[in-house]
């Protein structure tokens, strides 16, 4: 479709049509997202869903929604939820990943109007595609790039910009990286105060309490055990009992069930976290 202005004067937003990419669309989906988002694809891992905005059956833009960022002061602080509270809640909280109009619906002069025009998809797939949990949706801007006018004209609200500090494999960069503009949209009208609360109510409490737990916490836990006595054997003690009994007992407050559970949240704990429970220090790790 040849993208005039004549085109652009006569675009009906009810001709634009948004869908979850299906299985045969992934390769197409995830090639332009690599060549065309100055960040690249993202692999699909976990709560994560793409989608396609259509015009005429021509691919306008591409949305990844995916899970919320772990920490985030300035999100947390305009919520309000405790600390303690945050990480059973994150689950209503979801992360506009990735939002990219394709680069030949960016051609002058159309540009302006195709920014009008992306609040649809945007909206559309906020309210009635994702997950019927979500309460609140965030996106992170790089203001050396964009000023977050997508987002503007969709009526997200601007919180503050963030230093930009960003996940590592073993925990987060020393350092700020990239500063963000952080926008945040309410899904739910009464989200940000029901989020708030000590204690979650419905429809937002569906499943029990999860606590997470700061780095003085999990000092204390294992300082709490070193008055138990260890009942094992001296040969057989691979662990020290405080930090067996530290680790079982966070991970119990943190949500998990079960013996499983536990070890699968322990065998996930980042090297911080091994080293606060005095996990053994073998080869130059914990």
């Amino acid at each position: 479709m040849s993208l005039t202005l004549h085109t652009i004067a006569a675009l009906n937003l009810k001709a634009l049509q948004i869908h979850l990419v299906q299985p045969d669309e992934a390769n197409r989906f995830q090639a332009l997202m690599q060549a065309h988002h100055y960040l690249g694809s993202l692999p699909k891992i976990g709560e994560t869903l793409w989608y396609v905005a259509t015009y005429f059956g021509e691919w306008v833009a591409l949305l990844n929604f995916s899970a919320a960022a772990l920490k985030c002061g300035a999100r947390d602080r305009w919520i309000g939820w405790a600390y303690r509270h945050q990480y059973s809640r994150l689950n209503w909280v979801t992360n506009n990943s990735r939002f990219l109009i394709l680069p030949e619906w960016h051609s002058e002069p159309c540009f302006k109007n195709l920014v009008t025009l992306s609040e649809a998809p945007t909206r559309r797939l906020a309210y009635r595609f994702w997950s019927s949990c979500a309460a609140l949706v965030e996106t992170f801007v790089d203001p050396a790039r964009f000023q977050g006018t997508i987002y503007k004209a969709a009526n997200w609200f601007y919180l503050c910009d963030i230093l930009g500090f960003s996940r590592t494999r073993l925990c987060y960069s020393a350092t700020a990286t990239v500063p963000k503009k952080i926008f945040v949209k309410l899904l739910q009208a009464n989200a940000r105060t029901a989020l708030a609360r000590p204690l979650l109510e419905f429809p937002y409490q569906t499943q029990a309490p999860k606590l997470m737990l700061s780095a003085d916490k999990m000092h204390s836990l294992y300082d709490f055990f070193t008055t138990i006595p260890d009942p094992r054997r001296t040969q057989e003690r691979r662990h020290k009992l405080p930090t067996v009994l530290a680790i079982s007992a966070a991970a119990v407050l943190c949500g998990m069930q079960g013996y499983k559970a536990i070890s699968d949240w322990a065998e996930a704990l980042d090297p911080k976290a091994r080293e606060r429970s005095r996990c053994r220090y073998v080869e130059g790790r914990f």
